[in-house]
């Protein structure tokens, strides 16, 4: 269903300065089988949770019953939430039912998805004024159950949507945080995140497959192609377990040849959200100060998302003539939807005439094609995953490679790609900010900031 063709990061093709060689990944076959090994203890011992995700056929039945217990009363789903509870969402919606705005009229048959990922005050009374309350039905999910912006955000629409019992669902942990005493009190509908699974790795957990159901996604579709994904993932074979034989190359190339961004190129606007949520999960979980062994690295590799043919109009000259600093990951599609015939007429015009009778999906693959072997021409190392199709099967495949992915990179430069210390004292710091009980000190911590600002020059 899903290929990986990483020819274009050797140094036959892209030279010795910014390639690898077939011998440096033949020598280190040994270590990426020691991270699968790693990473499968840690997965088998209960700590890390989202391998077995695609197999929660209980959990997968009771989201679909109320999906279609709820079916009919709203023309809207609201989610309320950010980063990894956003995200998820966001990447299921565009990869399955197409983009915005080209999804067609939205009616009770065919839900719209908004998603409240922002406390932008213009951005969020805009969205509210878009929306119906009587036919509208809220989603709020936070892990923890007290994010600010999430928290924040649902008190507005929970006002808004007014006497909405019955219309709202809150994902968040079992039996502990503010949102899970709140759905209590006031009757949400629950649905429960595993506590060994962290937000941006829960896109195959209640946090994705709630808002998907409600909007018509077959889950059981994405679980098959998750579960058949996951089967590749465990194989010690790299020709099989692409998602191993793609960390090693990633690995190879940030730690050999410094390539310490990596530019997620989707050549597919129905990938276009699965990119921004590929680029919280490498950041987040890559980007670590310390290594497992307290050792400062300051290590990860960038994640950037461009869109093909898009980009090539806006980016490429940057990367095929500037810092030779990256990596390119094309994500190609073997088969769209629709090929976009184009007419067979002559109009005595070189460049109409040329392209008349063809099709955008030959174009488009044409144009992937020759981006690739001009960043070949300019030795920018690239590679490049094929999917057969976008559909349920192959994007939760997809989604479940690319976790794969991150957890095996993580093991390889030896850091805890699940946890996020860097992000949890700017979340401090904002709720001494706003007053929260229990947070003086990091208020006054901000003080001393400010003073501190105040004296430079």
């Amino acid at each position: 269903m899903i290929q990986l063709d990483h020819k274009n990061i050797l140094a036959d093709l892209v030279g010795n300065a910014n390639g690898i060689t077939s011998g440096e990944i033949q020598r280190s076959e040994a270590r990426a089988r020691r991270a699968l090994t790693a990473f499968r203890k840690r997965s088998e011992d209960g700590s890390v949770g989202f391998p077995h995700l695609p197999f929660q056929a209980e959990v997968i039945n009771q989201i679909q019953q109320y999906a279609a217990e709820m079916r009919g009363s709203y023309d809207t789903v609201c989610v309320v939430g950010i980063g990894g509870s956003a995200l998820g969402a966001w990447a299921l919606d565009c990869g399955i039912r197409g983009p915005h705005p080209v999804q067609g009229a939205f009616t009770a048959e065919h839900p719209r998805l908004v998603i409240l990922d922002n406390v932008d005050p213009s951005f969020t009374q805009s969205a509210l004024d878009s929306m119906d309350p009587r036919k509208t039905l809220v989603v709020v999910i936070a892990k923890s159950g007290g994010t600010a912006e999430t928290v924040s955000t649902f008190l507005i629409v929970r006002e808004w949507i007014k006497n909405g019992r019955g219309r709202i669902a809150a994902v968040t942990t079992d039996g502990k945080g503010d949102l899970f005493e709140l759905a209590s009190r006031e009757k949400y509908r629950p649905f429960w995140i595993p506590e060994n699974v962290g937000g941006r790795f829960s896109v195959l957990s209640p946090v994705g497959l709630v808002p998907a159901a409600l909007i018509g996604i077959d889950l059981r579709k994405l679980a098959r192609g998750a579960m058949a994904m996951t089967h590749r993932c465990w194989q010690p074979d790299l020709d099989e377990n692409i998602a191993l034989r793609a960390a090693l190359c990633h690995w190879l190339l940030w730690t050999r040849k410094a390539k310490s961004i990596q530019v997620a190129f989707p050549y597919s606007n129905h990938l276009w959200g699965t990119a921004f949520w590929f680029r919280q999960l490498w950041a987040e979980s890559l980007g670590k100060a310390a290594d497992r062994a307290g050792k400062t690295v300051h290590t990860g590799q960038t994640p950037v998302a461009a869109l093909g043919t898009t980009d090539q109009h806006s980016q490429v000259q940057l990367y095929i003539e500037g810092p030779n600093d990256k990596v390119f990951t094309f994500w190609a599609v073997g088969r769209f939807a629709a090929a976009g015939k184009i007419p067979r007429e002559r109009l005595g015009l070189e460049a109409f005439d040329a392209l008349g009778g063809q099709s955008l999906a030959k174009l488009i693959d044409a144009e992937r094609r020759a981006t690739a072997a001009a960043m070949l021409e300019a030795g920018r190392p690239n590679c490049t995953f094929t999917l057969d199709r976008v559909d349920e099967e192959h994007l939760g495949a997809f989604l479940q490679m690319m976790e794969f992915q991150t957890a095996f990179m993580g093991e390889l430069l030896g850091i805890d790609a699940f946890d996020q210390p860097g992000v949890e004292l700017a979340k401090k710091l904002t709720y001494g900010l706003m007053g929260r009980k229990g947070f003086e000190k990091y208020r006054r911590q901000f003080d001393a900031y400010e003073r501190k600002r105040t004296r430079a020059r």
